[in-house]
């Protein structure tokens, strides 16, 4: 396995593709959810977070404008 890096997470995004504004309500926003034990992904909405989590977890935030 090799190190992980930043290019690995380059890819072209069509310019209107890119959120310019939050949705309404915020809570509304998708969140993507990988299920640890067969990595599987699930997409859910950020109001379902308090129920998914469970100690232990790691959340890894953005700080990206929308």
């Amino acid at each position: 396995m090799r190190d992980m890096r930043t290019s690995d997470f380059d890819y072209q995004l069509p310019p209107e593709l890119i959120a310019q504004t939050p949705l309404d309500p915020r809570d509304a926003s998708r969140l993507m959810v990988v299920l640890r034990a067969d990595s599987s992904l699930r997409h859910r909405r950020f109001r379902d977070l308090p129920e998914l989590l469970r100690r232990g977890d790691l959340l890894v935030f953005n700080d990206s404008r929308v």
